[in-house]
């Protein structure tokens, strides 16, 4: 209890910091008798889509795809449909298996029991990192939207004041975390949706308001572009411009397949799950083809302005009063709900590795309120090394592409993990038994895994990308992973 003296009042406040501390000491101590290892079922269906969503559309659509924009010109509206088959295939694959099993740590858990131990343990690391390393992408992000209205703040402080406020936030109750990242989501959907609408309205009766806006600017060439075809309008880099597009695409879904952790703690699993995936799969590609569709029909992609959100620089450009600053307030909310959301993810990932004894059982001990504590402090302790990176680098943007790469590697092979689970989960079952079946198996996964090793081959072979020595990277940690795991079963 601390006391405040004011003119004329006297303000008693009572710490939250402190009741943290007193649990964590209780669990630590075993003086918590009561302390469970049981999450409570309290998340309902437009909670878990909203997380999804909320973990998915972020700092990949209103900012992270300026560059991919750059290197595909208009056929990134194609390379998002691409991505999307294939990101359609491997939820589907997930939710088949989180329906039948809903456990936490979903892909953890699926792939200890049908692949081996080993592939688990790699699996609940690997996510638990994945989640970690986006975390840092949108707290960067939120910097870099902040500094819209003050650009000579430091990023390093404005990331500090928002790592706290939304881990406060993520200590309440489970239910408040997933009202607040419905509320979150909601905010964003609604504002894409505007944008969109707007969009449509500017395409069709006020072409005025932007000039050059049109519908043409999906197949028309870049100023000065001689000798041009069709062809070479969509792909204004070649089809190299378009591949080397997809890895950075592959950002902008990552944290969709969130849906399989909430699975522990969701009312009615069975019926729940499957309208979760299908709506959020639809919801997704709606908002992204959409949005791109419109973005680029207001302004050619070879006018784009790389150091702002596509978003904002439209309707910098349209010049209405606020509309920009309104707009930047709500991406600024939609990174701070993605982040949100993965802390609710890595917290309960690491949760579920300790309840599967692939780390220390202390972090499968949970609170009163049912939050694991410990795990999520302990995720949100790694998450602040960003803070310092961005004090000894306030360039965010190369803060930004660096985080946003490990991130990709990240979700590449937790994918793949996935995909291969499943073929495995499939063969211990009859058909009879799947309640939510994954349309054309086994081709669907052939093809998800097919198209991730393309991915790792383009990350390899292209210059351009410079992730040579960042993909090098995914067998070292794999060898960690392996000698952590060693050592963990020892």
């Amino acid at each position: 209890m601390v006391r405040y003296k004011l003119p004329k009042l006297e303000l008693w406040v009572r710490f939250p910091s402190s009741a943290i501390f007193s649990e964590i000491v209780s669990i630590m101590t075993n003086k918590n008798n009561n302390s469970k290892t049981k999450l409570k079922r309290e998340l309902t269906n437009r909670h878990i889509k909203f997380i999804s969503l909320g973990g998915t559309i972020g700092t990949g659509l209103f900012l992270g795809a300026n560059s991919a924009i750059m290197m595909a010109g208009p056929s990134i509206i194609l390379a998002y449909i691409l991505v999307g088959i294939i990101v359609f295939f491997f939820m589907r694959q997930l939710g088949e298996m989180s329906t039948n099993e809903p456990k936490s740590g979903s892909s953890s858990y699926f792939a200890s029991k049908y692949w081996g131990n080993f592939p688990g343990f790699l699996a609940g690391w690997n996510y638990w990192l994945e989640y970690i390393l986006s975390g840092m992408v949108q707290l960067t992000a939120v910097a870099a939207y902040v500094q819209y209205w003050a650009p000579n703040l430091e990023s390093w402080k404005i990331i500090l004041f928002f790592f706290i406020l939304i881990n406060l936030i993520n200590i309440i109750t489970v239910k408040a975390f997933g009202e607040i990242e419905f509320w979150l989501s909601s905010i964003k959907i609604l504002t894409i949706l505007i944008v969109i609408l707007i969009g449509l309205y500017i395409i069709i009766f006020k072409q005025n308001l932007i000039a050059g806006a049109s519908i043409k600017n999906l197949w028309m060439p870049a100023v000065g572009v001689v000798n041009h075809n069709l062809v070479n309008c969509l792909f204004p880099n070649n089809i190299l411009g378009f591949i080397i597009s997809l890895p950075i695409i592959i950002f902008s879904f990552d944290g969709i397949e969130s849906i399989g952790i909430t699975a522990a703690e969701t009312k009615q699993p069975e019926k729940t799950i499957p309208k979760a995936v299908n709506q959020t799969m639809l919801w997704t590609l709606v908002l992204y083809i959409g949005s791109f569709i419109i973005l680029l029909s207001l302004c050619h992609w070879s006018n784009l302005n790389m150091m702002k959100s596509p978003f904002v620089f439209i309707f910098d450009r349209i010049g209405i009063k606020y509309a920009a600053w309104i707009l930047n307030f709500v991406i600024l909310t939609a990174a701070l709900s993605v982040y949100n959301s993965c802390i609710y993810s890595n917290s309960r990932m690491l949760y579920s590795l300790a309840l599967h004894n692939n780390a220390p059982k202390i972090f499968a001990k949970i609170n009163k309120n049912g939050i694991p504590i410990l795990a999520t402090l302990t995720s949100a302790t790694l998450t602040f090394l960003i803070i310092p990176l961005n004090y000894l680098i306030p360039n965010w943007q190369y803060v930004l592409k660096i985080t946003i790469d490990f991130s990709v590697i990240g979700t590449i092979i937790n994918w793949g993990i996935i995909s291969i689970t499943h073929l495995k989960f499939r063969r211990n079952l009859s058909n009879k038994n799947i309640l939510f079946k994954s349309p054309f198996y086994p081709y669907s996964n052939y093809i998800t895994i097919g198209f991730l090793v393309l991915l790792i081959v383009i990350m390899l072979t292209i210059k351009q990308l410079n992730m040579f020595r960042l993909i090098i990277m995914a067998p070292i940690w794999i060898v960690i992973v392996y000698i952590w795991y060693k050592i963990q079963k020892k």
